[in-house]
């Protein structure tokens, strides 16, 4: 039966819509290759739909899809689920509130997971109010259990994690919000390779604004994201914070450079050498789309 009467779920039908369109989307945007990566979606308490392995994910077929209880057992299906459905098996057990997991190597995420980098200094204002900081997850041996117990620390206070030398993985309590939290993570990733990497400049909000952001995100019914990392002094909230002044409570406000909202990052940078540089930026893009 397709349709079920519990709306807390997408139908069987929906379900495996929902992953065959995040299937196409993942690989058209180059999030894939070959047949990487793995969607989930669970339908009731206990059972989900997934993809198969061993199959590109732009070009998956309903038929392809395998259904599956929470203990790793196959329902219903001819092919054979991905062993990384362990990690999406962890994802649900350890937050009940996760109905959808998607897994994925996006180009310049999967870069920061190369490069032992978490997501977590306060960049972008949407990021910090729609999926906060994206914690590093420790190396694990893919299709083992060191996988699952390398996310699961992070599965019910954040929105997503890097997988190190590996890739990424976003959940929700629904398919297509985990997705666009895979593609604000890879968004995130790729406009921080830019600031630090090519223009080599970047203003970091400062506690006060990303203090703001985080009340405005729980105002919205956001409760989950971590606390990205303010501009000072990376330890804002702890008795270590030496810039911001704040104890462990977070009582206090910042009482230098972070508390002016409006402040901005020093440049000693000449005019002729501002040029060079945004020469240089404008050149590489160009020659990246083949200008």
């Amino acid at each position: 039966m397709d349709y079920r009467l519990n709306q807390d779920y997408p139908s069987d039908f929906e379900a495996k819509q929902l992953i065959l369109e995040i299937g196409r989307r993942m690989y058209a945007k180059n999030f894939v290759a070959s047949n990487d990566g793995n969607i989930s979606c669970k339908v009731s308490d206990h059972t989900l739909w997934c993809t198969p392995t061993g199959v590109s994910k732009g070009f998956m077929t309903d038929e392809m899809l395998v259904l599956m209880d929470t203990n790793g057992n196959v329902i219903r299906g001819t092919c054979k689920p991905s062993s990384e459905m362990k990690m999406h098996l962890r994802v649900y057990k350890e937050n009940p509130a996760i109905k959808a997991v998607v897994h994925a190597h996006p180009p310049a995420a999967t870069s920061y997971a190369i490069a032992g980098l978490p997501l977590n200094r306060a960049i972008l204002t949407e990021s910090v109010m729609g999926i906060g900081e994206i914690p590093l997850a420790p190396y694990a041996m893919p299709g083992t259990e060191e996988v699952p117990d390398s996310v699961a620390p992070f599965v019910k206070t954040h929105n997503g994690c890097l997988l190190a030398n590996h890739g990424a993985l976003a959940w929700a309590g629904d398919a297509m919000t985990a997705w666009m939290r895979m593609e604000s993570i890879e968004y995130y990733a790729l406009v921080s390779m830019y600031t630090h990497g090519l223009i080599g400049q970047v203003q970091e909000l400062t506690c006060d604004q990303v203090d703001r952001l985080i009340e405005r995100r729980t105002r919205d019914g956001i409760t989950t994201g971590g606390r990205p990392q303010c501009r000072d002094c990376g330890q804002e909230g702890t008795e270590a914070c030496a810039s911001c002044g704040k104890n462990a409570n977070g009582e206090a406000k910042c009482r230098n450079s972070c508390a002016s909202s409006g402040s901005q990052a020093d440049s000693s940078m000449s005019e002729e050498e501002e040029v060079q540089m945004i020469t240089e930026i404008v050149r590489r893009v160009l020659a990246s789309r083949g200008i």
